[in-house]
């Protein structure tokens, strides 16, 4: 019978275990803070989510009530799911498509004629990794006029997609996009300029 030797492992070096309780980490938002998400994921459930899909104004205005810039003609599906409507805005001619993720515990910017594609996810925070307590991190997202983010794409914490700019399907932006330019891939890279026929 033929004994074979185990394989060497490597060892990790070691890191210091540092166990934290809730009390060591606070959240950093607010209780009116969270008092106004639960409010808003009320009436998202139950204003919000089952109005019918061509009811664009109705949530516009919803999402006025709870302090977002939206104009009556931006567009937002009923299925974008929106961490904070005060800290969203929404340019004139720009939509949002369906099950988006909005998370913007900063706050994130949409300027006009914008698309921003189904299943895609901004993300406005994230946590410091370097931290022990993982702190959360947050930075402010900008899309300018034009912009298209395609379907599931990630657009990350204080990301600039400049005007005119595409991310492109299942496209990882961690860095801004330069104008008129197209990116995909993970992370996004530069794929070629965007050209628009006249």
């Amino acid at each position: 019978m033929i004994q074979l030797e185990p394989l060497p492992m490597e060892v990790a070096p070691q890191q210091p275990l540092v166990r934290t309780s809730r009390r060591e980490c606070p959240s950093p938002h607010s209780t009116l803070n969270k008092v106004a998400r639960v409010l808003w994921g009320v009436c998202w459930w139950t204003l919000f989510r089952p109005s019918p899909r061509i009811c664009f104004r109705w949530r516009a205005l919803l999402l006025r009530l709870f302090g977002a810039k939206v104009t009556s003609k931006s567009r937002v599906d009923p299925t974008v799911r929106i961490w904070a409507p005060w800290n969203l805005t929404i340019g004139s001619d720009s939509s949002i498509g369906h099950h988006v993720d909005v998370y913007n515990v900063a706050p994130i910017l949409i300027g006009d004629r914008c698309t921003v594609s189904q299943y895609s996810y901004l993300c406005s925070a994230s946590h410091d990794i370097a931290d022990p307590t993982m702190r959360l991190t947050a930075a402010p997202i900008r899309l300018d006029a034009s912009a298209w983010i395609c379907a599931r794409a990630f657009v990350g914490p204080g990301v600039h997609v400049a005007t005119g700019s595409v991310v492109g399907a299942c496209g990882v932006a961690v860095k801004d996009v330069s104008a008129w330019t197209v990116v995909a891939g993970n992370p996004a890279r530069f794929i070629r300029e965007r050209e628009i026929q006249a």
